[in-house]
């Protein structure tokens, strides 16, 4: 059953947004899993007391950005996700960090939002007249600055980013639970820390292990991160088993 949100909310955000809202949280939940209908518009219009106008620009939305799929007379169900065999899983830096048992701490250094006519296209493919949140920040393991990262999240992917205090919050873990994603990319780098090493603590010629990722939801992008890490703070390991086996 999905669930309006409250009243503060409704004041604050399009009915059509929240209903897409409300549906892509049960399925990012896996509340709706692959192939469960969703709620036909009628029972959305009366759920939610709106127009079938207003309800078919939620599913629309949703649609588009490929975790529904449509079909006249059938009504709405969740899409088959697709399979990208990927070396990496999408990590969660301060997830990993209490896991090896340190404290965590989350530095803001800066936040700002800038035209995304200034991002380099290698990083992010905007369209026109967008806006992008740019935010660094640094990952403390007991004192120890255990990554810089540098990121960037499209405003016209994730309007909702520009409200999100990531001060409190890193901007990794408040991504992998509110936004879904269909498409990621990995690249791995080794380089001297040079400019970061003041910030890292480190001596300039240091190596460094650096993770540059890229997220897309229906060929939009969401984000853009490098993650920069001392060579002696993080490792990444990846598991593959062959088809051979599976059969």
């Amino acid at each position: 059953m999905l669930t309006p949100r409250n009243a503060h909310a409704k004041e604050q955000t399009p009915l059509h947004r929240r209903i897409r809202r409300d549906i892509e949280t049960q399925i990012m939940a896996g509340v709706l899993k692959p192939g469960d209908r969703i709620p036909f518009e009628h029972e959305l219009m009366r759920q939610y007391e709106c127009s079938r106008m207003t309800v078919n620009k939620a599913l629309s939305a949703l649609a588009a950005t490929g975790l529904i799929g449509r079909q006249r007379g059938a009504g709405s169900v969740v899409a088959q996700p697709r399979i990208h065999m990927a070396a990496l899983a999408i990590p969660d830096i301060q997830e990993e960090i209490v896991k090896r048992g340190f404290r965590y701490q989350l530095t803001l250094v800066t936040r700002e939002i800038v035209p995304g006519s200034s991002i380099d296209e290698q990083q992010m493919r905007l369209p026109r007249g967008v806006d992008v949140l740019s935010l660094r920040c640094l990952h403390i393991a007991d004192q120890r600055v255990f990554a810089v990262e540098d990121r960037l999240i499209s405003l016209d992917a994730v309007p909702e980013a520009s409200d999100v205090d990531f001060s409190r919050i890193p901007p990794g873990s408040w991504l992998l639970a509110h936004v879904p994603w269909t498409e990621a990319e990995h690249k791995i780098l080794a380089a001297q820390a040079c400019e970061l090493a003041s910030v890292l603590n480190v001596e300039p010629q240091t190596a460094c292990l650096i993770l540059e990722r890229n997220t897309w939801r229906a060929g939009r992008s969401i984000t853009h991160v490098r993650q920069t890490f001392p060579a002696d703070c993080f490792d990444l390991t990846a598991r593959f088993i062959s088809e051979a086996s599976m059969g």
